[in-house]
């Protein structure tokens, strides 16, 4: 066992967290001296120096910098622990948190999520954001599962694991008054006579599809780019611009947002990760994603064609 207390660790982690000592004294309800006896306890158990004090607050060392990266994920795991009992007493159930990136499809994200928590066990709580700060999250976790269209790149201080979702062709959608501009002309060389809307660089897909059009001769006129795609797609419907998207939300697009379907990128996909931490992989909704996804690629494949490749 350890020869440092819990308790002098915690001390540390807040010193390190509010950046001074007397930040920390006023967040534990304590004295300074307090605060810097436990600090200098800890690291005389651990027998490196982890903090250096400076006029304006402290510094950490490198390997002040190592145990708090150790330390931070811990403690704000337990401030979790008082928040989560009251909600089970209180018959709430489960919570999960899912980090949604920006650049996914939120109706995708809709059709995924909706089945987790239709039973009313689950409370979701939803994040969007740029894909490496929801990893951070998650790696802090603070997030339990994040969704998003690439899986999470190898990283020695990042224990995270990808579970492909699923992958699906992409497809064009455009507002029916866009569409009929283009009747009579063969897909997917009508793509050059329209304005288009693409996901910025960020997106996984962009690259992709640029390629593509670059593939069959289409000289693109961009119209708008967007990072958020429920902001693209809400221009798409307005009427701004065609637009790709992946071909399982081709029900929705078509019966909600009564688009037009102007073809299918046959050698484009967008697939759909669940990100997680290592050891939480195996969350309860996990499973209820996986068949969200499976019922999803279903819908789509017989509102459109042949099925989307299946989740591994």
């Amino acid at each position: 066992m350890a020869s440092y207390k819990l308790r002098h660790l915690q001390v540390f982690w807040v010193v390190g967290s509010e950046g001074s000592m007397s930040a920390a004294a006023r967040r534990l309800g304590v004295a300074v001296q307090t605060v810097s006896s436990q600090v200098r306890d800890l690291e005389r158990d651990l027998g490196f120096t982890l903090l250096q004090v400076r006029a304006r607050g402290v510094e950490l060392t490198p390997a002040g910098r190592a145990a708090l990266e150790l330390a931070e994920p811990m403690f704000q795991l337990a401030e979790r622990v008082p928040q989560a009992v009251a909600q089970a007493a209180a018959g709430e159930g489960m919570v999960l948190r899912v980090g949604i990136a920006d650049s996914l499809p939120k109706l995708l994200v809709r059709q995924l999520l909706t089945p987790v928590c239709e039973d009313g066990r689950m409370r979701l709580v939803g994040l969007e954001g740029e894909f490496d700060d929801l990893l951070g999250e998650l790696a802090l976790h603070r997030l339990d599962i994040v969704l998003a269209d690439r899986a999470a790149p190898p990283h020695p201080s990042l224990k995270l694991h990808s579970r492909l979702l699923g992958s699906a062709q992409v497809a064009w959608f455009a507002q029916p008054a866009l569409a009929r501009r283009v009747e009579g002309v063969a897909f997917p060389e009508l793509l050059g006579r329209l304005p288009l809307l693409m996901p910025t660089a960020h997106a996984a897909l962009r690259a992709r599809l640029d390629d593509w059009l670059l593939r069959h001769d289409i000289r693109a006129r961009v119209a708008g780019e967007f990072e958020d795609s429920a902001l693209l797609a809400s221009f798409g419907q307005s009427g701004m611009g065609a637009f790709a998207a992946p071909d399982w939300t081709t029900p929705q697009w078509l019966r909600e947002a009564g688009l037009v379907r102007l073809g299918l990128s046959a050698d484009v996909t967008e697939s759909c990760y669940a990100i997680a931490a290592r050891r939480r992989i195996e969350h309860p909704a996990l499973r209820r994603l996986l068949e969200a996804a499976a019922e999803v690629r279903a819908a789509a494949a017989d509102a459109s064609g042949p099925p989307p490749a299946a989740a591994r």
